[in-house]
Parts: C-alpha cells; structure tokens; sequence
C-alpha cells in the first residue's frame, strides 16, 4: 500500500506571489491572520505582498502593494484589529475598479490573493476571479499588458478567511474576532452585573449583530441572561407581559439583578424592529424597576485578541496558503475555516449562498429554517439556553422521583460552576431532585450532600474556582462511606465534573460495582482541568481561562523584553505531564520554543534553539520568549535551561525567567469555558436521564453495564459518550495523559512560525468540503 501523507516539504511556493488583504469590519485576530499567511508564504518560498487598505490598495497600487518580509509581521499577534488598514471599497464595485486592480496585480506578478474579510468583501473577490481572463483580454487590447503576461498570470487563485465579529458566515463555527467581541461583552457584563446587584437595577444591554444572533444568543448564555432578543428566532407575540412576568418571579426569588440583552437586529414576529430603549421603556412602564441601557457599540471590535482568536486566525492563515499552493485553475475560491475542532475548506460561493439564504427565510418570517441554516453550533446554543432559561412552575414540571447526584473532583478550573449550575437546573427541568456534594469524594464520603434548588446556582456561570469545593481524593479508600451515602441519600446516578481524579474516580466506582450494588447507577463524567491532559476529549473546561492567562502574561513580558532590547524570557506554564499549555500558549503568544514532554529534547535542542536566538538578535527582532511545561524534564529543569542560555547567550542577550503558577487556574472563567461548561453538562444530565429511563427496572435503578459509566468529551466535530473502560487503553497512566492528542500536530506550526525548518504532515489538509444543508437533527455537536 502507498503513503498518502503529504508533508510540507513536498510543497513548494517557489516562483509564486501571495497578496494579503483585509477587508470589510476589523475584527481581532485578523493580524494573527495575516502574520501567519505572510510567514508560511515566506516559508515555502513565495513572495508574499501586504495589499494595504482592502481593495482600495488594491484599485490605487502604488505604495499600497508592498512586499512583506519575515520581520515586517512581528509584533503583531497580540494587537487587536488590523494593522495593514481596511477600507469599505465603491470604486472595486466598478468594472474600471476591477480592471486597474487586475493592472496592479500583473504587474507585480500577483495571483494568489488571500482576503480575510466578511462575505461582502469575499463575494467580491469571487466576483473579481471570474471576470479575471476578460479582465486580462482588455489590458492586452489595450497596450497596457503584453500578451505574454496575459499567459503567464492567467488564472487568479482564491482563499478566503472569514474575519467577522458577528459570526454571520455559514459553514463556519466560529469566524474570526467572534471570541474577542465575546471577551469584550463578557467583561462588560462582569462589571455591569455588581453594581447592577448594589442598586437593585435591570440592565439592558445592546450588542452588535444586525443580521445575525450569536453575539447576543452566546453572551446570554455565558452570563445567564434573564432574556434575550435576536432576530433569528423573534418572541411569540405577548413577549412583553411574558418577558415582565420573568423579570418580576425572579426578582421575588431574591434576585438583585436582572439582565436583557439585544441584538442590534432584534425584530418582532412581524419584522417591526425591537430597539434597546424600547425594551427599558416597557420594563418601568410595566414594573416600574430601576432600568438602564448600555449600548456596546464598537468596543466589541477593539482590545486585544483573545487566545481562541490567534490560534484559530494562525491556523487559517497556514491552511490558506496551502489552499494556495494546491489550487489549480479549476479550483473554485475557498474559504478555510473551522468546523469543531477542525480545519477545513469549503467552496466559497457555497457558504455565502447559504448565509443569503439565512437572510431570505429571515425575511420570509421562515424562523425555525433560519436557525437550522446557521448551523448545528447556533441551534444547540439556542436550544440549551431556552433549556436553562425558563423555568417552569412547579405544577408544570415532570416529576421523575429520581436523584441525581453533581460533584467537582481534581484541582479547581474556571468553568467548573457555569457546568454545575447547568447540571442543576437542567436536572430540575427533567424533574430530578439534584444533590450537590461538597469537596469532591471525601465530601461524598462524609455526607456533605445537600439538596439543589433553582436559585441555589444563579450568578454562578461568572465566578471562577470552584464553588461546590473540590479536592483530589480518589474514592477507592471512602468507597464503603461512598456507598452508603448513595444508599442514606437515594442517589440514582452521579454527574462527575473535574479532572484526571474524576476519570480515575469513575474507573474506581465502576470496579467496585461487584461489592456495591448502590454504586450500579449511571454516571457519566465533564472533564473539567486547566492541563487538557483527559482521554477522550479534545478539550476540557478551564484550558481556555488558563491559556488567555497565560497569553496576557506574554503580551506583557513581550512589551518588558521590546523596552530592553535583546532580552530572552524563559515562562514555565502548568499541565503536569501535558504539554497543551505550553504548545498552544506559545502559537498564541508567537514563542520561540516550546518544551514539553511529549517531545523529548537534548543538549543539541537546547543548543539550537541559543543559535537561533542568537541569529534572531542580529534582527530587528530583539527578544525573544520560551515556554517550558513544569514537568517537560526531570533535569533540564527552567533554572537548568534558564543558566544554559544566560552563559551561552553571555555578550548577545541577558535572560530572565518567569514561573507563572497558580495564576493559571484562577481568574473568571472566558467566555468560551463558560458556553462549553454550559452546553456540555446540559448534555450529561440528559444522557442520565435517558440512561435513568433505561435502567430502571422493578422500582429501582440498576446499570452494570459498560456503557453505563462514561465521559463525555468533545472529539474533533462533536461532544461524544465513550464508555470510561474503554478509554484505559487510550491511557498513559503514570504520567496521566492520553496516549494520542491532537494538538502535537500544532506543533510544527508553532515552529514554522517562528523560523524553524521542519516537517510538517499536512494530509489532513486538502479535501474541498461542501456545506452539508439542513442537516437531520444532530444533537452532537457544540
């Protein structure tokens, strides 16, 4: 059988020109984006030319097209909107627009064009490759191009990259900036939310999002939002008396605060627009509460981008220049983009098709069909925050006469509490009596259980830690105490969020099954730890809080080192054994190096990596950062490579360290951990209820089987339930890792990012994808 893998090396960008545009909206992330296309480009042996102001540098040339060189991206990774000028373009909507664009690109040997940008502003671009040969005809009618350059320039290849804060483009999970704008939301709300709760105030907050509702919908669920107004799916008619109805039960609940936020496109069911003003008039009209409005406006563009942003804008950039590579000219124009946790390529005329046709049924009041065409991730957001949000009279709730019990077990990571009060008030909502246990198993064993209400968990998706309390104690020794717990309390199933002693935990509790029928009940665990380190799942709550910890620390210190002036940082991140917060820190951070574990490394690395600084201080690139996992190696400890690099880099750079310790587990959780902490424990108390239904046999509960005990984990493209016994082989145990992770293919990026020549396995890259329409209901993905 022959090898299919294809590395980089194989590829060559020799002889070919690149422009980078951006274009549209700034959103942050977009000069991640470009950093990472001018890079790669450089990489393979392209020229890669900026095309400043969008397609106005493009229609103007002149000093608008300029060629990039390696050092002419540095620096900015970490800067919000884009460094290379977008513009809104009337003269590329002309033909003669177009036409003197086409000059300027011949003539600097131009036609790969890489647009990051909304779908304006890639309609256009496609627009601009169809008319490309004609364009070409005329320039060589008229004198200005010589035949022989026709030939040579004559095909335009396209890719795009969706640079969005709203989060409008179908086909695409998440766009580029959609993060960020959350960050910002998110922040303001935090602020807004304590001195709402002094006054006793509602607040009505305004975000952006004409067209689409993601801003709004995602921030309401982070910050569990009292009521949300988007304009995919506008309130039945009575809103109003519904929505004060709401606001008051809460209120009567104890409730200092109440909190309403609209979309800037919020329409009623008659496409009557729903302003923010008009939303705090009706509430002092009707209750008469103390209302404001905040109007975010364009600080949801600004700041500095988040982690997600420059990982997911440096993967696109790279996957847009191998589009490039590999085009042909039958190749249709492409966007790259993310679909889960995956890069792919999806034909671009596809994708704004159905972004119009979203827009269409919108119009046509087709709701329900407007929100299956924003795809799986938006209608799961919708569906698990009208789950969370309205809370039934008792009168009206199932009564299911089981309980179910929520724990946190392993270190504290932010988003454990955003997943507990999902886990509970979803469970209320299936009609289970919800215990929460105190301090993980050893609570468990010392009866430290205590009956859940609604109201128990409001606020708590904010707060980062862990409020129920959570220790790393392994429930092998507490087991007979555990099981009588289970028996006093009447526990039917358990729902376990936390880290690797959580999956150890449920391997215990399941082996112990033979001795304790009470623990033959189904339970299911969230993973939940700042390291990544769980089998099964791509990713776990809390990494996101700690890797934006982690990068804010290295935009600061980046700022110290440029001040100085040949100054190299050595960081050591967490993560025990797993190398995920170093590896995917330093591609967010723009390090030099990251040494982890899993990558074993020599004095001849070490040495390597001195030689690279060194030669990197010959530029004007005058600092430099390293990331070390805590745990990469038993005696090239950070003090060991810190003094290496201080006696070898003696007289060229001077070396400092830096340990950033706990810092990385605390902090309110990002948004991001929030909305995933949420949506995933959502997902676990109905697979218990489903399993409950399943296992309960001649009045009582009774599961031994596999499949019985699980995790829930995110794998690739969606949130899937892998029995925990058949996980032990995906397993390294003694360093507590899976023996497979997916972000090691990162890896290579990192270093091509930072000059490295290495190899690169680019096999999963490739494929033209298409848009799968209205796709049957899919509960799995996130």
């Amino acid at each position: 059988m022959q090898d299919t893998k294809k590395f980089i090396e194989n590829l060559s960008g020799a002889g070919k020109s690149i422009g980078v545009l951006t274009s549209g909206g700034d959103a942050q992330g977009m000069n991640a984006a470009v950093r990472a296309v001018v890079r790669m480009g450089i990489y393979v042996g392209a020229k890669v030319f900026f095309i400043h102001e969008g397609y106005q540098g493009m229609v103007d040339g002149g000093d608008n097209i300029k060629e990039a060189s390696w050092e002419s991206v540095s620096s900015m990774l970490q800067v919000g909107g884009t460094v290379i000028g977008s513009a809104r373009c009337k003269d590329f909507r002309t033909h003669e627009g177009r036409l003197r664009a086409a000059l300027n690109l011949v003539q600097r040997g131009i036609t790969n064009l890489c647009v990051i940008g909304g779908d304006g502003s890639l309609t256009g671009a496609n627009l601009f490759r169809e008319e490309w040969s004609g364009l070409l005809d005329e320039l060589v009618q008229s004198g200005q191009i010589s035949e022989e350059a026709a030939q040579t320039h004559s095909a335009l290849h396209i890719v795009g990259m969706v640079g969005s804060i709203d989060n409008d483009f179908c086909g695409t999970d998440m766009t580029i900036g959609t993060d960020s704008a959350l960050h910002r939301i998110i922040e303001v709300v935090d602020a807004i939310m304590t001195t709402a709760q002094s006054h006793q105030r509602t607040f009505v907050l305004e975000v952006m999002g004409r067209h689409c509702g993601y801003l709004a919908l995602v921030s309401a669920l982070a910050c569990g939002a009292d009521w949300v107004l988007i304009p995919e799916m506008p309130p039945k008619d009575g809103w109003e008396e519904q929505m004060c109805h709401k606001l008051s039960e809460s209120r009567l609940r104890g409730s200092r605060l109440n909190i309403i936020i609209v979309a800037e496109g919020a329409t009623d069911r008659h496409r009557n627009p729903i302003s923010s003003n008009a939303v705090k008039d009706l509430v002092v009209r009707c209750l008469g509460f103390d209302t404001r409005v905040t109007i975010l406006g364009h600080v949801q563009r600004g700041g500095t981008p988040s982690a997600f942003d420059r990982i997911l804008a440096s993967r696109m950039g790279v996957e847009a220049v191998l589009a490039l590579l590999e085009a042909s000219p039958g190749t249709p124009a492409c966007v790259v983009s993310l679909c889960g946790n995956q890069a792919v390529r999806l034909p671009l005329m596809e994708c704004v098709q159905m972004t119009q046709e979203v827009q269409k049924a919108m119009d046509e009041k087709r709701f329900e069909e407007a929100v299956k065409l924003r795809g799986r991730s938006f209608e799961n957001n919708l569906n698990t925050y009208k789950l969370l949000s309205h809370r039934k009279m008792n009168a009206e709730l199932p009564r299911s006469s089981f309980n179910v019990a929520v724990l946190n077990v392993g270190a504290p990571a932010a988003g454990m509490n955003a997943a507990v009060r999902s886990a509970v008030r979803v469970g209320i909502t299936e009609g289970h009596t919800v215990f929460a246990v105190s301090d993980g198993f050893e609570g468990f064993s010392k009866g430290q259980i205590k009956e859940f209400k609604w109201g128990d968990v409001g606020g708590w998706t904010g707060q980062g830690g862990s409020l129920l309390g959570t220790k790393r104690t392994l429930p092998a020794k507490h087991i007979d105490k555990i099981a009588e717990q289970m028996r006093i309390h009447n526990i039917n199933a358990l729902l376990v969020i936390g880290g690797f002693e959580a999956y150890l935990g449920l391997l215990e509790l399941q082996a112990a099954r033979s001795k304790h029928a009470e623990l033959c009940v189904p339970m299911v665990m969230v993973p939940a730890t700042v390291s990544n380190n769980i089998p099964g799942s791509d990713l776990s709550i809390g990494a996101d809080t700690a890797l934006n910890a982690i990068t804010d620390t290295c935009d600061r210190i980046k700022q110290s080192a440029s001040g100085t002036k040949r100054r190299v940082f050595i960081i050591e991140t967490m993560g025990g054994y797993c190398g995920y917060l170093a590896t995917v820190g330093g591609l967010a951070s723009g390090a030099d190096a990251a040494y982890i574990y899993e990558e074993p490394f020599d004095i001849r690395d070490l040495q390597s990596n001195v030689e690279h600084l060194t030669e990197k201080m010959k530029t004007s690139i005058q600092r430099g950062l390293v990331l070390r996992n805590e745990n990469s190696s038993e005696n090239y400890t950070t003090d060991f490579i810190y003094q290496l690099y201080s006696e070898e880099g003696k007289g060229v750079f001077d070396c400092r360290k830096n340990v950033l310790g706990h810092m990385q587990q605390g902090g309110a959780p990002s948004p991001f951990d929030r909305n995933f902490g949420t949506k995933i424990a959502a997902k676990a108390m109905q697979w218990i209820s489903k399993k409950l239904k399943e296992f309960y046999r001649e009045g009582r509960v009774f599961a031994n089987t596999e499949d019985s005990a699980c995790l829930l984990g995110m794998r690739r493209r969606a949130l899937v339930f892998q029995p925990v016994i058949q996980l032990k082989d995906e397993t390294d145990f003694v360093h507590r890792i899976p023996k497979e992770q997916w972000w090691l293919r990162l890896r290579p990026l990192m270093k091509i990012l930072a000059k490295y020549k290495t190899s690169y396995d680019v096999s999963d890259s490739g494929q033209l994808e298409h848009i799968v329409r209205l796709r049957a209901k899919d509960n799995s993905a996130i």
